[in-house]
C-alpha cells in the first residue's frame, strides 16, 4: 500500500493528494471543486468538532443555526466585506425547475426568478447582524455568545482536498458585546482556544499574531490568526479571531441601551476553523507509509490484530485488553476479518494511522505477552499480558508528546532571521519556512515582496515582534518584526 504513496521528497504536493485518497479521507465528487468527506476523515472531523464544541460551551458560548441563504442586499451593507467576498459568492436566482418542451430533461423555469437573488453563505455575519438587530434591546441582552456548525460555500478556482475546496464545514462565531474591551478580550480568548486545540489536542505548534491590514478579514477592525508550518515548509493558516468594532453593528443599526439608558452600537467579534484543519493533521505528522494521527483525534486508537487468524481464545483476551482500555477512555477496535492476512491488516491501519497496533499470535499466549507497535516512531515492543493495559495508555500519551516535539523541532530548524532582501530570496528558496525580518509597516512593500517572492506575512506575532533594524526592502525603519513564508 505504501508503494501507492508518492514520496515527500519527490512530490509533496502529489503525496498529500495520495494520503487524502489512498487512507480514505475524501474523495472528488462530481461537483467541481467539492469533495466526498469520507468516513474515517468525518470521524477525524468529528473529534475536531467534539473538542472544540466543549472548550467553546466551557468558556461560555452556545451553538445556534442560521439559513443558508442571504439576501443580496445584505452583503451591501459592509462595504469592506462584500469587497473581500464577492468574487467567491454562489448566487441563487431562480426557485425552480420545469421540463424542457424540447424533451433534454428540465430547465430553469424562466419565470420563477427571484425578486432577489439569494447569497449561498461563504460567511454569516451579515445574515447574524440582521437577525440579532432584533435580539439586543438592552445591556440585559448582552454578552451574546453565539456559535454555529455549519457548511459555507467560496467558489475557489484552483482547490484542494480539505485545503481549499467550494464547499467546506467549520463553526463559526458570532458574538456581541457591550463594550469594546469585552469585545476585544472575546477575541483573543478565542484565539487563545485556537492556539490550545491546535497544540495540544492536534499536536500542531503554532505562532499567535496579528494579520496586516491587507491581510485582514473583510470588515474586521483586527483579525489574530495561528500559523502552523507544514512538512513541506509551507505556512497554513490555522484559525483565526476577529475584532469587529461596531461596523457590523452599524451596517446593520445593531443598538442598545445602556444602564444609563443612552443607545449605542454594540461591539463584535467573529471567528472560525474548518475542515482545512485535517489537511493541516495531515501534513504535519504523515509520512511515507501513510497517515500519522495524534492519539487525541485518532477514531481508533488502538487496534488489535489475532495472528495469523481469530481463534477463540485469541478472542478472549483480546477481549479482555479491550475491555481494560475502553475503562481508560481509550477507543480500541479488535479486527475479526478471516480473509484477510496479518500483513494486509498491518500495512492498512499503518496507512489509516491508528496510533497503537496489538498483535497477539498463539505462540504470544503461550508467553503471556503481547506485541505492541507504535505509529510514530514504527518501534516495537513484547509486553506481559498482565501490564498491556497500562503500557498502552502510558504509550498513547508518549507518542502525543512526541508528535507535538517532533513538529516543534521541525519549525525551529526551519525557522530564520534576515537582515537584508538578498539574504531573505536565498533563504526563502534554500531552506523555506519561516522568516523573521524588519517591515516597514507599508502595504507598498508588503505586496511588492509577495508579487516579487510570492512570501507574504503571515503574522505581526504577538511575542517578539519588536523591530531591531531596517526593513529588509525598503531600507526604511522597521515597524513590525513580522513573520513571513509561502503559504497555502
Amino acid at each position: 500500500m505504501a508503494k501507492e504513496i508518492t514520496s515527500r521528497s519527490e512530490n509533496y504536493s502529489q503525496w498529500y493528494n495520495d494520503i487524502v485518497k489512498k487512507a480514505g479521507l475524501a474523495d472528488h465528487s462530481a461537483v467541481r471543486g467539492c469533495m466526498v468527506i469520507k468516513p474515517l476523515g468525518f470521524a477525524i472531523w468529528e473529534n475536531m468538532k467534539a473538542q472544540l464544541d466543549t472548550m467553546f460551551k466551557d468558556t461560555g458560548h452556545v451553538n445556534a443555526y442560521f439559513p443558508i441563504f442571504i439576501p443580496k442586499s445584505f452583503l451591501s451593507r459592509e462595504a469592506k466585506h462584500v469587497e473581500g467576498f464577492a468574487k467567491e459568492c454562489a448566487v441563487v436566482t431562480h426557485h425552480r425547475l420545469m421540463n424542457d418542451p424540447n424533451g433534454e430533461g428540465v430547465i430553469v423555469d424562466p419565470s420563477s426568478k427571484l425578486e432577489e437573488e439569494l447569497i449561498v453563505r461563504p460567511t454569516s455575519e451579515t445574515i447574524i447582524w440582521n437577525t440579532y438587530k432584533d435580539w439586543i434591546q438592552s445591556y440585559r441582552d448582552l454578552p451574546l455568545l453565539i456559535n454555529q456548525w455549519a457548511n459555507v460555500v467560496r467558489w475557489e478556482m484552483r482547490t484542494r482536498p480539505f485545503l481549499r475546496t467550494a464547499e467546506f464545514l467549520w463553526q463559526e462565531g458570532h458574538t456581541a458585546h457591550a463594550t469594546k474591551q469585552e469585545a476585544w478580550e472575546e477575541a483573543e480568548l478565542i484565539h487563545e482556544i485556537y492556539a490550545r486545540f491546535a497544540e495540544d489536542y492536534m499536536a500542531m505548534p503554532v505562532i499567535k499574531g496579528a494579520k496586516t491590514a491587507s491581510e485582514r478579514f473583510a470588515g474586521a477592525d483586527e483579525t489574530f490568526t495561528i500559523e502552523a508550518l507544514m512538512q513541506d515548509k509551507k505556512a497554513l493558516q490555522a484559525g483565526t479571531s476577529h475584532f469587529l468594532g461596531q461596523n457590523f453593528a452599524k451596517a446593520f443599526d445593531v443598538k442598545f441601551a445602556d444602564q444609563n439608558n443612552k443607545e449605542e452600537h454594540v461591539w463584535a467579534t467573529s471567528w472560525g476553523v474548518s475542515t482545512r484543519l485535517v489537511g493541516g493533521l495531515v501534513m504535519t505528522h504523515s509520512d511515507d507509509e501513510g497517515l500519522v494521527l495524534p492519539p487525541k483525534l485518532a477514531p481508533t486508537q488502538v487496534v488489535i490484530v489475532p495472528i495469523p487468524k481469530p481463534n477463540e481464545a485469541i478472542l478472549e483476551v483480546a477481549e479482555k485488553i479491550k475491555a481494560q482500555l475502553n475503562e481508560k477512555g481509550i477507543s480500541v477496535k479488535i479486527d475479526k476479518d478471516k480473509k484477510k492476512r496479518p500483513g494486509f491488516k498491518f500495512a492498512q491501519y499503518e496507512l489509516e494511522g491508528v496510533p497503537v497496533r496489538i498483535g497477539i499470535g498463539m505462540r504470544d499466549l503461550e508467553n503471556n505477552q503481547v506485541e505492541i507497535a507504535r505509529r510514530d516512531t514504527k518501534e516495537k515492543s513484547s509486553v506481559s499480558l498482565e501490564g498491556a493495559d497500562r503500557y498502552v495508555a502510558d504509550l498513547l500519551v508518549e507518542i502525543q508528546e512526541n508528535l507535538v516535539q517532533r513538529a516543534r523541532d521541525f519549525r525551529k530548524e526551519h525557522t530564520s532571521e534576515v537582515k537584508d532582501f538578498e539574504s531573505f530570496k536565498e533563504v526563502l528558496e534554500s531552506k523555506g519556512g519561516f522568516i523573521h525580518a524588519n517591515w516597514d509597516g507599508t502595504d507598498e512593500t508588503e505586496a511588492r515582496i509577495k508579487e516579487l517572492t510570492k512570501a507574504t506575512i503571515r503574522c505581526i506575532p504577538l511575542e517578539g515582534s519588536e523591530p531591531d533594524g531596517n526593513d529588509i526592502l525598503s531600507g526604511q525603519p522597521g515597524k513590525h518584526k513580522v513573520i513571513y513564508a509561502k503559504a497555502y
